[in-house]
C-alpha cells in the first residue's frame, strides 16, 4: 500500500479555479466541443498548450464555477493517498453534503478502493450536475492512484463530469468509454492556435502587426499557445515589431527559459544527449539517431517522447522519422552550441555521410554544406541532380547551389555542369551553354575514377542546348557523344542510366519534330516515353507524352488519340503535384492545339490560359513558339485580327532564337497575312507576300493566304490557280489532310464568287467528307463560308450532321464530344462507309446512287453489309450505331 505522509491538501486542491484572466482569446469551437462533452473529457497536449487555460475560460463562460472541483496534481506525486484525500476533499467542498461526500482523514489502513466505491454510489444519486478536473494528471507516478482513478470513471455517475488535463497520455484503459461514446478526446492538433486567433491574441495584448507578420509569427509558433504567449508579452513594448517576428526562435529569453525548464531539463541525461545530438537534422529516424549517438535504441525513445507530447512529432505511419518542434529545435541548438560547440560541425559531417549511404542525397548536400565541407558537397550533388531534376525536385537542386560559395562553380567541373542545367531550365540559354564551356575547359580535372559520369554530363547538357536551340545538327551529333559516354560507363553505372538515355532521345525527339522530321521524332518520343516509364520518371513521361500529342496527329495518329496524350500528361502532373510547373507546359500547347482542330474553342482558350500562366519566356523556345501560334489561331476564329496578329509577331520573335526553321513557320507566314487581310490590311499583306522568296511564296500554307488576299482584291481566277497545287496534293506540307480542307473551302468561295455554284458545292462537299473521320472544324472557323455553308443543301450532303455541327460552332456553340473510336469500325469497307455517311440525309437509295455514281442495287448490297457489321436492323438503328462507333459525328440537336 502507498505511503501515509501527510496530505498536502492546500497545494493540491481548489475549490474553484483561478479566475478568468482578460485577455484571452474566446476559442469558440473548443468550448462548444467541451460544452457538448458528457462523461470523461481528455485534454492532452505539451507543456504550454493551454490546457488549463482552454478549461479555465469553458468554467469561466459556462459559470461553471460554483459546481467545480479543480485538483492540480503536484509534480512527481507519488502517494496515492495523498492524491486521493485531494480529490474527495475538493469534491465536498464543492457539494457541502457529508451524506453524499465526506471529507477522509490520512490512515495508514486507508482503502483507495473503498473509498472509489463509496464515491462512485454517493455521487451516483447526484441531482445537479457537478464537474471535476484533474489538472496536471501526468505529474500522477503511482500505479495505485492510476488504478483506483480509472475504476472510478468506469463510467463516472450520470450528473458528473471528468475532465483530465495532462501532457501524456495517461495510464488509463478508455477504449470502453471511447466505443460508448463517453470520451471527448482534445488533443494537441485541437489546442493549436489557428491564424485568426493569433491575431486575436495579438490584438488583445495591444500588439499591431502586418498580416505577413502574424502569418510569420503564427508559422514559426506552429500555433503553440505558450510561444504565442510569450512573444505577445515581449511586442508589446517593443520598438520594431516586425524585427521580433523575423528574428522570434526558441533562442529568445523567455521562450528559452520555458522549454528549459518544462521539458529538457525534465528528461534523463541520455535522452537530453540523444536530443541535443540530433538537433541539428531537420528530421531524425532511429538508425539515425543510434548513428550519431553511436547507441542503439534511439527509435523507441523518440517514440516515447512524442508519447509525452514532449515537443516530437513522428513524420509518418509507421512512426520511424521524426521531427521536433522548430521552436524546441531552436532551443536544442542554442543550448548545443552552449555545452559542445565543437561537435557541431561533426555531426553534421556524420549526417551527410548517413543521408548519403541510405539514399537521401539533397540532405546529404545540405549537411555536408552546413559542415562547410564544400568538396563533399560538391561531389554528392554532382551525382545526384541528374536524377533529382528528372524526378521533378529542380527547386531543391536550385536552392542546393545557391548555397555554394558566388565562386564555387568558376573552378569546379562538376559544379558547372550543374548550375548549368540549371541555369537551362530556368530559362536562361546563354548562361547555361556559358557554363557548358567553362565545364568543358575544366574537364581536366575531374578525377579519372569520377570522368566517365561526367563525360555523360557534359555530353547531357551539350545536347540541352542545342535542343533548347534548335540546332539539329549539333543535337545529332550530341546524341552521337552520349550513346559513346554510356556505353563507356563501368556495368555497374550503365545499367541505371536508362533516365539519362531516355532525356537524350526525348531531346531528339522534340528537336526533330519542330524541325519538322516528324516520323522520327514519333519513333523516338516514343521509345523515350517507353523508357521513362520503366525508369519510374513521371517528370519526363510528361514532356514526352505533350510533345507526341501533336507528333501523333502530324503523323496520321487521331486527333483524339493525341488530345488523350496530352490529358494524360496533365493527370500525371496534378497527381505528383507538379500542375503549376513549366513542364506541362507542352502539354497544354499540343492539347490546345488538338482543340482548336476539333473546334472546342473554349477549351482551347483555357488550356491556353494556363499555359500562359506557367509559360516561362525562352524556357522552351520551341514549344512557346506553339503556344503563340495556337493563341493566334484562336484570335482569328474569334475574329480578333489585331490579337492575333500580335501573338504570330510574338511567335515570329521566338524563331529568331532558334539556329533552324519552326515546323510552324510556313504555317506563321501564312496566318500572318490572314490576320493583316482580317484587320482590312491587304496592302500590307501584299507587301509582304511580294517581298517572301519564290521557295517560301509556293509553300501550300501561304498560297492559301495568297489565294485569300486574292478573293480580298476580287480575284477569284488568280485564287483558284493558286490553290490548285494544293488541292491536288501536288505540294508537300506538315499535314496533307487538314491543308486540303481548308484549301478546298477558300477553293470553294472562289468558285461561288465566280458563280459556278456546282463546283462550290463539290468543293464544300470534298472538304467535309476529309473532315468528317475525325471531326476536324477549325478550317470551317476560319474560311469566308458561312454563305455557303447556310446554301448547302443538307438533303443532299452525306454530311448532314457534321454540316449543322460546324453552323453551330460558327455561331457560338461548343460541339459535342466524340467517343473513343470502336475497333469493329475497320469492318467496313471504305465503300460502305460512304454510304453509312449519306444514311442521315433524307435521300432515297436511288438518290444515294445517283449521288455515287452507282447501281441501285450496290447501294443496297452494301446498306445489308452495313446493317449486319453495325448490328442494326433499320436506317435509324444504323445511324445511331455509327454515332456511337464514331463514323457519323454524333447528334447535336433536334431541328
Amino acid at each position: 500500500m502507498a505511503g501515509t505522509s501527510p496530505p498536502r491538501i492546500s497545494q493540491l486542491q481548489r475549490r474553484e479555479p483561478p479566475q478568468q484572466k482578460i485577455g484571452l482569446v474566446h476559442r469558440d469551437t473548443l468550448l462548444k466541443r467541451l460544452s457538448a462533452a458528457r462523461g470523461v473529457i481528455l485534454v492532452c497536449g505539451p507543456a504550454g498548450s493551454g490546457k488549463s487555460v482552454l478549461v479555465r475560460s469553458w468554467v469561466h463562460a459556462e459559470g461553471l464555477g460554483p459546481r467545480t472541483a479543480w485538483v492540480s496534481v503536484e509534480r512527481g506525486e507519488r502517494d496515492p493517498q495523498r492524491f486521493w484525500l485531494a480529490v474527495v476533499a475538493a469534491l465536498a467542498d464543492v457539494v457541502g453534503r457529508d451524506e453524499l461526500v465526506a471529507r477522509v482523514s490520512p490512515s495508514p489502513a486507508f482503502s483507495g478502493e473503498a473509498v472509489v466505491a463509496r464515491l462512485r454510489s454517493n455521487l451516483a444519486s447526484l441531482e445537479e450536475s457537478l464537474l471535476l478536473v484533474i489538472d496536471d494528471l501526468h505529474e500522477l507516478d503511482s500505479a495505485d492512484a492510476t488504478v483506483w482513478l480509472e475504476r472510478f470513471l468506469a463510467p463516472v455517475p450520470p450528473m458528473l463530469r471528468v475532465v483530465l488535463c495532462t501532457r501524456t497520455d495517461p495510464q488509463l484503459r478508455l477504449h470502453r468509454l471511447r466505443l460508448t461514446g463517453e470520451l471527448t478526446e482534445i488533443r494537441a492538433p485541437d489546442l493549436r492556435f489557428t491564424v485568426k486567433e493569433t491575431r486575436e491574441l495579438l490584438v488583445r495584448s495591444g500588439v499591431k502587426l502586418a498580416d505577413a507578420s502574424v502569418g510569420d509569427l503564427h508559422e514559426r509558433t506552429e500555433g503553440w499557445a505558450a510561444g504565442l504567449r510569450l512573444a505577445a508579452i515581449s511586442l508589446a513594448g517593443h520598438p520594431d515589431p516586425e524585427r521580433f517576428v523575423t528574428e522570434f526562435s526558441g533562442s529568445e529569453r523567455t521562450v528559452a527559459g520555458y522549454l528549459l525548464a518544462e521539458v529538457l531539463e525534465r528528461q534523463p541525461g541520455e535522452v537530453r544527449e540523444l536530443l541535443l545530438r540530433t538537433s541539428v537534422l531537420d528530421r531524425v529516424s532511429g538508425a539515425l539517431a543510434d548513428y550519431l549517438m553511436g547507441g542503439s535504441g534511439a527509435e523507441r525513445t523518440l517514440q516515447e517522447l512524442e508519447d509525452a507530447n514532449a515537443f516530437v512529432t513522428s513524420l509518418d505511419v509507421g512512426r520511424s522519422w521524426f521531427r521536433y518542434h522548430q521552436l524546441f529545435a531552436d532551443l536544442l541548438q542554442l543550448e548545443l552550441r552552449r555545452v559542445s560547440p565543437a561537435t557541431v560541425g561533426t555531426l553534421h559531417r556524420a549526417a551527410a555521410h548517413w543521408f548519403e549511404e541510405n539514399g537521401y542525397p539533397v540532405d546529404a548536400v545540405r549537411h555536408a554544406q552546413a559542415a562547410r565541407d564544400w568538396s563533399h558537397a560538391a561531389r554528392a550533388l554532382a551525382d545526384s541532380y541528374v536524377d533529382l531534376t528528372l524526378r521533378g525536385q529542380v527547386a531543391a537542386v536550385r536552392n542546393l547551389l545557391q548555397a555554394f560559395p558566388a565562386d564555387a562553380a568558376a573552378d569546379d567541373a562538376e559544379l558547372a555542369l550543374a548550375v548549368g542545367t540549371v541555369r537551362l531550365l530556368d530559362g536562361m540559354l546563354d548562361e547555361s551553354a556559358t557554363y557548358a564551356d567553362l565545364a568543358r575547359r575544366l574537364g581536366g580535372s575531374v578525377p579519372e575514377e569520377r570522368r566517365p559520369r561526367f563525360d555523360v554530363l557534359l555530353a547531357l547538357l551539350t545536347l540541352l542546348v542545342a535542343r533548347w536551340r534548335g540546332d539539329l545538327d549539333t543535337v545529332l551529333a550530341a546524341i552521337g557523344s552520349l550513346e559513346a559516354a554510356l556505353a563507356a560507363l563501368p556495368p555497374e553505372e550503365r545499367a541505371s542510366s536508362e533516365g539519362v538515355r531516355a532525356v537524350g532521345l526525348l531531346n531528339l525527339g522534340v528537336a526533330e519534330l519542330w524541325s519538322a522530321r516528324v516520323g522520327d521524332a514519333q519513333r523516338d518520343l516514343e521509345q523515350a516515353l517507353g523508357l521513362a516509364r520503366r525508369a519510374g520518371l513521371p517528370w519526363l513521361e510528361i514532356t514526352c507524352l505533350g510533345h507526341l500529342g501533336i507528333a501523333g496527329p502530324w503523323t496520321g495518329v487521331p486527333l483524339a488519340v493525341g488530345l488523350q496524350r496530352s490529358e494524360e500528361a496533365l493527370r500525371i502532373a496534378e497527381a505528383h503535384g507538379w500542375a503549376e510547373q513549366t513542364t506541362i507546359v507542352s502539354a497544354l500547347a499540343t492539347g490546345a492545339m488538338a482543340l482548336l482542330w476539333l473546334g472546342r474553342f473554349a477549351e482551347a482558350a483555357q488550356w491556353l490560359e494556363r499555359a500562359r500562366r506557367v509559360l516561362q519566356p525562352a524556357g522552351q523556345p520551341g514549344t512557346e513558339f506553339l503556344v503563340h501560334h495556337a493563341e493566334g489561331l484562336l484570335s482569328l476564329v474569334q475574329h480578333r485580327f489585331d490579337v492575333g496578329l500580335a501573338a504570330f509577331r510574338a511567335a515570329e520573335g521566338i524563331q529568331a532564337l532558334l539556329a533552324g526553321e519552326h515546323a510552324l513557320l510556313s504555317e506563321l507566314r501564312g496566318r500572318v497575312l490572314q490576320a493583316q487581310i482580317g484587320m482590312g490590311e491587304t496592302a500590307a499583306a501584299r507587301v509582304a507576300l511580294d517581298g517572301m522568296v519564290p521557295d517560301d511564296r509556293d509553300r501550300p500554307e501561304v498560297r492559301m493566304a495568297a489565294a485569300a488576299l486574292a478573293l480580298a482584291e476580287d480575284d477569284p481566277e488568280t485564287a483558284l490557280a493558286l490553290l490548285a497545287a494544293v488541292v491536288d496534293g501536288a505540294v508537300r506540307c506538315l499535314h496533307p489532310e487538314w491543308t486540303r480542307i481548308e484549301a478546298l473551302l477558300f477553293f470553294a468561295v472562289a468558285h461561288d464568287r465566280l458563280g459556278d455554284a456546282r463546283a462550290a458545292q463539290s468543293s464544300l462537299e470534298r472538304a467535309l467528307e476529309l473532315a468528317e473521320p475525325e471531326g476536324v472544324i477549325l478550317p470551317f472557323a476560319l474560311a469566308p463560308i458561312g454563305g455557303l455553308l447556310e446554301r448547302h443543301p443538307r438533303h443532299r450532303t452525306s454530311h448532314a450532321t457534321l454540316l449543322s455541327e460546324i453552323r453551330d460552332v460558327r455561331a457560338g456553340s461548343a460541339p459535342q464530344q466524340r467517343g473513343d473510336l470502336d475497333p469493329n469500325v475497320a469492318d467496313l469497307s471504305d465503300a460502305e462507309l460512304r454510304v453509312v455517311r449519306y444514311l442521315p440525309s433524307n435521300l432515297t437509295v436511288p438518290e444515294i446512287a445517283a449521288e455515287l455514281f452507282v447501281s441501285n442495287n450496290t447501294v443496297r448490297t452494301h446498306l445489308r453489309h452495313v446493317y449486319a457489321k453495325l448490328d442494326a436492323h433499320s436506317r435509324a438503328d444504323a445511324v445511331m450505331r455509327a454515332r456511337e462507333l464514331r463514323v457519323l459525328a454524333p447528334s447535336h440537336r433536334l431541328r
